[in-house]
């Protein structure tokens, strides 16, 4: 099934369904919000757009849209009639909030919540030991990008420190997931003759815990030009595990303020793209620091903000007969802490 023929099934489906009080309509695949306002429309009930990243903003910012193209000119008509027609939008950081009120739509119709972490993924031990003997890491410092591989999340920079220190025997790059920036890496390793790199599938969910445990240093990027356009959900995963983790990216954006809240360069680090040396310059010294593995949880005000009680009191919102604006202002969030 493809794109087109999954938005027409889609629809199908759709016509067949009875008036429902409340569409949830999220942003993946695009369009697919602008079929729940047409639902709402003509059946009524109101739709509450949780936007999970923004197209075509996104493909513009990757280069797959021009910006002026008539493509480009028609999704985003979509995208604006899909939003104003939400009796509410939940945006993941205030850098999108910031985004969708520039389109000329109403802020005070948007509330801020981030992305909720798995609540099964917690530090595990035995797994991160497991993980590690089984692929020769054991006695590595291990420094790892897992998730999607996508334009969004450019691995440049994090590809040139692994070439600075590939003399260092003592530190191993990991990269697991997939998309469709991941053949890359693989390519990277093999024109540099990197032997530091290695690259694993995306891996069964109930092993998530054990897998992000195995690293001593996780990687999160984000692209310059994808500020408010994206988040980088995977970063509540790392919190929730308490592994130090260093941003590649644009510091004014929702990460650079994690790092900034969190306020320990030993655990929260920033280097902008194209830092290469200085980023290969901080992991070697991360790894000469490490001599035992200890791991260095957080506060819980950090990592511990449950987001789905603030979504369903928007959702619960939506279906009152006289619109609770309380709701929208006490769940503005910039990053995850304390209600």
């Amino acid at each position: 099934m493809n794109f087109v023929s999954f938005l027409l099934t889609s629809a199908l489906q759709m016509l067949r369904l009875p008036r429902h009080d409340v569409v949830v309509a999220l942003t993946s695949p695009p369009l697919i919000s602008w079929l729940g306002s047409l639902f709402t429309k003509f059946k009524g009930g109101q739709m509450v757009f949780w936007a999970m990243d923004l197209n075509p903003d996104e493909a513009i910012a990757a280069g797959w849209l021009k910006q002026n193209s008539l493509i480009a000119k028609f999704l985003s008509r979509l995208l604006k009639s899909s939003m104003a027609r939400a009796k509410t939008i939940v945006a993941l950081d205030e850098f999108m909030k910031e985004r969708i009120v520039s389109k000329g739509i109403d802020e005070r119709k948007i509330a801020v919540i981030p992305p909720a972490r798995d609540d099964n993924v917690r530090f595990d031990e035995e797994g991160r030991e497991a993980f590690r003997r089984q692929h020769h890491l054991a006695d590595k410092f291990v420094v790892m990008y897992a998730g999607n591989h996508s334009p969004c999340h450019p691995l440049n920079t994090l590809f040139e420190s692994a070439n600075e220190l590939k003399s260092d025997e003592a530190i191993a790059f990991v990269f697991a997931g997939g998309g469709s920036e991941f053949k890359k890496v693989e390519a990277f390793a093999r024109a540099h003759e990197l032997t530091n790199i290695k690259c694993f599938p995306y891996q069964p969910q109930e092993s998530f815990s054990a897998v992000l445990s195995a690293a001593d240093l996780h990687v999160v990027v984000m692209g310059d030009p994808f500020v408010g356009i994206v988040h980088p959900s995977k970063i509540y995963n790392i919190l929730s595990i308490g592994a130090p983790f260093v941003f590649i990216g644009p510091e004014h954006s929702s990460m650079g303020e994690i790092v900034s809240q969190i306020g320990d360069p030993k655990h929260a680090a920033h280097v902008s793209h194209g830092a290469a040396i200085e980023l290969a310059k901080s992991i070697s010294e991360a790894a000469k620091e490490m001599s035992d593995f200890k791991r260095s949880f957080r506060a819980p005000e950090i990592h511990e903000f449950d987001s789905l009680p603030s979504l369903v009191a928007v959702i619960e919102s939506a279906h009152a007969a006289v619109h609770d604006d309380s709701v929208i202002k006490p769940v503005v969030r910039t990053s995850p802490g304390q209600i």
